[in-house]
């Protein structure tokens, strides 16, 4: 039987320590190991657990040692968080298992000299019937920071953005892990058909009511052993990524660049809608990604998708296109459920996306024909990275307006903004964070 805590450890280890993406390295741990069933769902809980709630964790550790949280070994740090964690959040391990577990750990670890420290903390967390204490409500800022594992300087950002309520409602929409939704490939069957075929294998299907052929799916098991998933009849898309594609809202026969494609599920999704006829460019700096967008060309039978290799901030030209799609690289604020890590990393350049996404939009217009649409997105929730961008490019670009977006029906605006900009909260919509931004070049 696999050593899923052991397994954890040294996930959490290289995540923290050694700047790897969680996605990557729990599903390197999951091959390397061959683990399978159980064993994977305990150790993406454990994984993602600790990532969610690192500081909420630290917090309730500290009412519980004498020693201060920068002072104590990485290693054994580690073992307290899945320890507590496993405490606190996880109702079916017992509390002498998580206890006795984490000792048991920290031998295995060789970090003997802790085994008493960790024993004595979780230990007398127990006694104390794992009581603790959050932050005053009345400090909002460390208490939302607490509470939902956020550094106090994210916090203050999103209050001031969108007000407290607003805030809170992101945060909640943030822990969790993110449903599997997907886009039905309706150049090979259709929604009916397909849900049908999924329901049979035992699999959890719910529709998405803003997304006409796109389904939730639960009790999946893994997506790459399902038939439907071998044959093309479905990708993999949040729904707030797939709404972004169907305002983009390409059309058969169009010609249409997506600057920064890459996994590339909006080319997907707009090839499918453009029912394979015309040319979708699909860009994207990193060779690897560029094979990825391939495969799942080859998977859903798609011919009309060009992926290839293109920075989008160079003064490449791009091809004469009908619609351009820039979902330029962000912060990921509204992502975090999948890359939980996001939040405690310090070296994210944040300040300098900014410049970098302006950039980007700038160089993508500059070939797009007369009443073209151009299309901005992101996966964050900062105003610096969105509204604040689209502004100063109308600003300085008389010949773009904005164009209006069409809700579909089960989508409202959440926050006051304009007509062609729309904001997607984590949490209402069981969505990522989006923002999405529709421009057109003015008619001559």
């Amino acid at each position: 039987m696999a050593n899923v805590r052991y397994i954890a450890y040294h996930v959490l280890y290289r995540v923290l320590y050694e700047d790897a993406y969680s996605a990557i390295a729990v599903n390197n741990a999951v091959r390397e190991e061959k683990l399978s069933g159980v064993d994977v769902s305990f150790l993406s809980a454990l994984v993602y657990g600790v990532l969610e709630r690192k500081l909420t964790l630290e917090y309730i550790i500290r009412q519980y040692s004498s020693i201060r949280i920068k002072k104590i070994e990485k290693g054994t740090l580690i073992v307290l968080y899945l320890g507590m964690y496993q405490l606190i959040y996880m109702d079916k391990v017992p509390d002498s298992a998580a206890v006795n577990e984490s000792v048991k750990l920290c031998k295995q670890l060789r970090l003997y000299k802790s085994a008493g420290f960790v024993n004595a903390i979780l230990r007398n967390f127990v006694r104390a019937n794992k009581a603790y204490q959050l932050p005053d409500r009345q400090n909002i800022v460390k208490y939302l920071s607490v509470v939902y594992s956020c550094p106090e300087s994210m916090v203050t950002e999103l209050i001031a953005t969108y007000g407290e309520d607003l805030t809170e409602q992101a945060l909640q929409g943030i822990l969790g892990r993110p449903p599997i939704t997907v886009r039905v490939n309706t150049l090979k069957t259709d929604k009916a058909t397909l849900r049908t075929a999924l329901e049979k294998q035992g699999v959890i299907v719910n529709d998405i009511s803003f997304l006409e052929n796109s389904l939730n799916l639960s009790a999946t098991g893994s997506l790459e052993k399902i038939p439907e998933f071998q044959q093309g009849h479905f990708f993999v898309e949040d729904a707030a990524s797939q709404l972004c594609a169907e305002i983009l809202g390409a059309e058969p026969g169009e010609t249409i660049a997506d600057v920064c494609a890459a996994p590339g599920g909006k080319s997907l999704y707009s090839a499918i809608r453009m029912e394979n006829r015309g040319e979708i460019y699909s860009y994207d700096i990193h060779e690897h990604k560029i094979k990825l967008m391939k495969q799942n060309v080859d998977r859903l039978g798609i011919s009309i998708m060009q992926p290839a290799i293109r920075d989008a901030a160079s003064n490449r030209e791009l091809p004469v296109c009908d619609r351009i799609l820039c979902d330029v690289p962000c912060s990921g604020w509204g992502i975090l459920r999948r890359k939980p890590e996001i939040r405690y990393k310090t070296d994210t350049n944040i300040d300098i996306l900014p410049k970098l996404q302006y950039s980007i939009l700038c160089m993508s217009v500059e070939n797009l024909p007369s009443d073209s649409v151009l299309v901005y997105s992101t996966c964050t929730l900062r105003k610096a990275e969105n509204h604040d961008i689209i502004r100063r490019f109308l600003e300085e670009h008389p010949d773009f307006i904005g164009e209006p977006i069409n809700l579909p029906n089960g989508i409202d605006r959440m926050i006051k903004e304009k007509p062609h900009c729309l904001t997607l909260l984590p949490g209402l919509y069981d969505t990522d964070g989006f923002f999405i931004a529709k421009l057109r070049r003015r008619p001559t």
